[in-house]
Order: structure tokens, then sequence, then C-alpha cells
């Protein structure tokens, strides 16, 4: 992005962990690391063409998006106090970003503007789908103890059927999982989840023009999968479970998608501890985006999960979904999996997960407006009526809808 008052000075003596922006300067003797980030507060992007040229360039756009955009962005300051953490920021304007002294302790300037820019270029193409509008991302359980379907499409057949019909219902991609990673659930070995996963993945890759993800922490997995022809490798840890896993969605050329958990899912719902849930998943996602560069994984082939209900509680998830907005700061899409998750059975006393259907929509369109590109569900169906109606309102027009 070029600016006019971006100066952008190469001379400050900066922390170079990526992510939150970061300045090291030193109190009484002592190097100290200040941890900035910025979070834009999102809205209906102004009509450039229909509404007064002055309050529309005020305006950022979202991701280069044309329905969203953002007038100020609060910048929370994660070390201050709790009275002091959080100020208001004008994206535009006299007393807009762009007019910000950022280049004086305890600010890094060069940091701040690229995570200005994150929140503001748009996003390539993923997986060969723009992302310049919401994505839905179809559920394909091949598991006998998922917490929503276990069971019901562990047979091959009836997991291809199901996938077909989510991507006739509207679902861009279809995600094949072959193991649970609910709360408390166990391993399962290798053999046994390519066994569940690779006769599906086959059976539908010639079937459908959907993109196909597959949802695996295991490097042969992954392997195997991309030589199959997946298009997307979605690993809930990251790339930390198995230490060949990095290696091996390097070598296969497949979109990544990266979830924040903490610890194993045997146990991830014990005890979490965060110093801020919604910073630090941040942090630690920046930290695996990083990693996967470094790789040679180039950052178009990512995307980021927050990972709803992985390691957190209520609390922490409803932090999380309250500040989605955050992650775009780091550059890439990010993917909402909320889907009859156990928080909206908290929320809402609602113990079936089947009947979380209406709390699962309201998630996932709270994240919409939001900005996040893609939103992960059982319920494809009822989930892309739901998101074009709010397309229509959001836009004022029945026009183009997808």
């Amino acid at each position: 992005m070029v600016r006019g008052l971006d100066p952008r000075p190469k001379t400050q003596d900066t922390d170079t962990a990526s992510g939150p922006l970061r300045r090291l300067f030193r109190f009484r003797g002592i190097a100290v690391t200040r941890r900035f980030y910025l979070r834009p507060i999102v809205s209906v992007a102004y009509d450039r063409l229909r509404l007064d040229r002055d309050r529309s360039s005020a305006q950022e756009k979202l991701c280069g998006r044309s329905d969203l955009g953002f007038a100020d962005l609060e910048l929370i300051d994660a070390d201050a106090e709790a009275d002091r953490r959080v100020r208001l920021i004008a994206a535009e304007g006299t007393y807009g970003f762009a007019n910000e002294d950022w280049y004086h302790p305890p600010f890094n300037g060069e940091e701040m503007w690229q995570t200005f820019d994150h929140l503001v270029e748009p996003r390539p193409d993923y997986a060969g789908l723009s992302m310049d509008r919401p994505r839905i991302m179809g559920i394909v359980n091949v598991t006998p103890d998922s917490f929503s379907d276990g069971g019901s499409f562990a047979n091959v057949q009836a997991a291809i059927e199901h996938g077909l019909r989510l991507a006739d219902e509207g679902a861009d991609i279809l995600d094949i999982g072959g193991e649970s990673t609910r709360p408390g659930s166990d391993a399962v070995a290798l053999d046994e989840e390519l066994r569940r996963v690779l006769p599906v993945l086959e059976g539908l890759r010639h079937r459908t023009s959907a993109k196909i993800s597959v949802d695996t922490r295991k490097a042969e997995v992954m392997r195997r999968a991309a030589a199959a022809g997946a298009d997307i490798l979605n690993d809930v840890s990251a790339f930390t479970h198995d230490p060949e896993s990095l290696a091996a969605a390097c070598e296969s050329g497949c979109a990544v998608m990266l979830m924040h958990a903490q610890g194993d899912p045997k146990t991830m719902n014990d005890n979490p501890r965060y110093r801020d849930v919604v910073l630090d998943v941040f942090d630690f996602l920046a930290d695996r985006i990083r990693v996967c560069e470094e790789a040679g994984i180039g950052r178009e082939k990512i995307v980021v999960d927050p990972g709803i209900g992985f390691g957190k509680h209520l609390h922490h998830n409803v932090a999380v979904l309250q500040s989605m907005s955050l992650y775009h700061g780091l550059g890439v899409p990010v993917l909402l999996g909320a889907s009859r998750k156990k928080l909206i059975g908290q929320l809402c006393n609602v113990e079936d997960a089947r009947k979380r259907v209406p709390g699962s929509i309201a998630a996932a369109l709270a994240a919409l407006a939001q900005g996040v590109q893609i939103v992960r569900v059982h319920d494809v169906a009822d989930t892309v009526q739901a998101v074009r109606v709010w397309q229509a309102i959001m836009r004022g027009t029945e026009k183009g809808l997808s």
C-alpha cells in the first residue's frame, strides 16, 4: 500500500518476530518487548458512488472487499494496565492511522504499517477459490466417534453420497476427516485413518468440482491424500503433532489450514490457561505462518483457524468469537469452525449437537460480519440460505448473489 505519509524508516532497533507489533526497548537498563495489535471495527462499506465522498474516503476496505470496511481500529497494548490497553484510532483522515507517529518508542512503525497493510490488502485466490466473498466448507466425517455425527457416514459409500450432497447444497470445500479430534478423543492408528479417508477422497475426486480438504495431523496421510488429489491439508495441530508433517505438506504443493489448539485432544480442555486467549492465539498463528513460510509454503497457500473449542473453555471461545477481525492482521484468510460445538449448547442449554443448527448459523453470520472468509459447517444448505439473505441485506440488493 503506497501512502504519502508512510516514510517507513529502516533504522529501527526492533524485535524480528513476526505477527504482533513488537518493539524492543530498554526500561532501567532491562530489555522489554511490548506487544501491540490492531483490530479493525468492521462495518458495511460505504457505497462511494452514492454517499458523501469525504465520509466514504474515511473508511478502508477490509481485505480489499467492497462489502465490508472499517473506519476505526482498536490499538491493543497487551502489556498496559487494563484501563489503558485499548485505544481507538481512525483508519483515515486528519487523525487517521497515516498521521500517527509510530516511529518512536514503544512503537515499531515498520511492523505497524505491515499489519495495517494486511488488514486492507485483497486476499489472493486460495486453492483456486476467490476470497472476496464468503466460502462454505462442508464437513464429511468418516469416523465412528465425532461429537456431532459420529458413525453417520462411517460407511464409504454413505460418506461419498454425503459429500456429493453437501457440494450440491453449495459447499465450496469438502473437508474429509478420519480421526475425531473432539475433546477427550483417542488417537487413531495410521492404517485405520488411511482406510477411512482415502476411499472417500478417491470416490469424490472425479465426481465434484468442489475443492477437497483432508483433516489430518499425520504426515503419511497428507502424502497419500495429496497423491490422491486433495487440494487442501487441514491440520488441527498446525504441523506441530507429527515432526514430518510440515515437510510433507510443503512437498505436496497443497494449500494448508493452520489451526490453534492448546494441548492434545485427549486432555486439551482439562485446564487450558492463557495470558490473553485472543492475543495468545494470534501469536501462535503468526509463529506457525512464519514457520510455514520458512519451509517454503507461500502465504497465498495458508488459511488460519483460531480453533473454537480446542483447548478453550466457554469464556475463551466467546472472547475469540468477539474478536475475529483481529486475525486479519495475520495477512491470510481466516476460517471459523464453530458448527454444532459445545459452546452453543452451553450458551443455549442444548445437549443434542444436532439441535444446535440455529446457534451455528448465528456464529457463522457473526464471523462473516467481521470479514471471516470461510466457515466450516455440518449444515451446508441451512448455512448457504442464511448467508445469501445476509449478503442481500448487507449489499442492499438481490443481484449478484452466489
